[in-house]
């Protein structure tokens, strides 16, 4: 297949082109290389990748629609893997406009593109953000997301809406994955774990918002990238909402815990007041997942926090 992903040099979409390369498929990457963190760390990631003729690199913003619609016209796409926007809970409180230009305007340029070259299939990255502060012990696809509470959240939500709206009009077979906090090797480095692993290993404070009780189900990014691929695969619905996490939240304490027992050194720990945003759990329901695409998490937080280290320390 001859798969375009967007924000293919990112964290999640160069782990996912390594997989589908080596499956045989055909890469198309639209990335804008944006210095929300360091672009070196982008190039790195997609460096084993450019001298494989199945892979093609398109540095584009999906903000600008007549660039986009060249790449849409000089390729012959089956598959649109949608993972490219703006990141981050506590940014989008900051700067509202740039997420739903580049989150939300963004989302509608491929989904008109995909209209107008005729692409049927499309794997969009949601979040578990949409879920707000959710009450529920676990957080099913069937519960209403109609309370965000931050401008990210919000985004993500609204992306949801159009993309089954131009399922609807258009026959996109549409499926929209809820990421619960993905980690591992390459994550972003403005991320906890990547954050605190490497403070922590140059003796250094980090800062830890509120008294360490939040949760978050961490997913480990091969298990993330298992579940994009079978939801490329997935041909059964025309469109479904579908939750990818690791089954296991942790809470903050214990992630900082996990950590410190890794490197075998304790961390300072800088308390900080809870921030605009942020939520108290994510504790993701995945049998969705398990029933429609075969998901299964592989990988525990322990594993995961080990293999992470082992991957920064070389």
């Amino acid at each position: 297949m001859r798969i375009l992903i967007t924000g293919g040099s990112g964290f999640i979409g160069s782990s996912l082109a390594d997989k589908l390369l080596e499956n045989g498929h055909q890469i198309i990457n639209v990335d804008n290389f944006n210095d929300y963190y360091d672009v070196k760390i982008k190039w790195q990631n997609i460096a084993p990748h450019m001298s494989d003729d199945n892979y093609k690199l398109y540095c584009v913003d999906i903000e600008n629609k007549a660039e986009l619609a060249k790449v849409f016209a000089n390729n012959k796409i089956d598959v649109v893997v949608h993972l490219a926007g703006r990141a981050g809970v506590r940014p989008s409180i900051l700067a509202p406009e740039s997420y739903v230009n580049s989150n939300i305007l963004g989302t509608v340029h491929i989904l008109e593109l995909m209209k107008d070259y005729n692409v049927k299939k499309l794997v969009f990255a949601s979040s578990s953000s949409v879920y707000g502060n959710c009450k529920e012990e676990l957080f099913s696809e069937e519960l209403k997301v109609v309370e965000p509470i931050s401008q990210y959240a919000a985004t993500k939500s609204s992306d949801e809406q159009f993309v089954y709206t131009y399922m609807k009009l258009y026959g996109i077979q549409a499926v929209c994955l809820r990421f619960f906090t993905v980690y591992g090797p390459r994550q972003r480095p403005d991320l906890a774990i990547n954050k605190f692993t490497r403070l922590i290993m140059e003796g250094k404070p980090i800062p830890v918002y509120g008294d360490g009780t939040t949760k978050r189900d961490y997913t480990y990014i091969d298990d993330i990238v298992s579940g994009i691929e079978a939801a490329i695969n997935y041909d059964k619905t025309p469109y479904e909402i579908i939750n990818l996490g690791g089954g296991e939240p942790i809470t903050l304490t214990r992630m900082i815990e996990t950590i410190e027992a890794e490197l075998g050194k304790k961390a300072i720990i800088d308390r900080q007041p809870m921030q605009p945003g942020d939520v108290n759990k994510t504790v993701c329901d995945y049998s969705k997942a398990k029933r429609l695409l075969g998901y299964e998490p592989h990988t525990s937080f322990k594993q995961g926090i080990h293999k992470f280290v082992r991957w920064l320390m070389k």
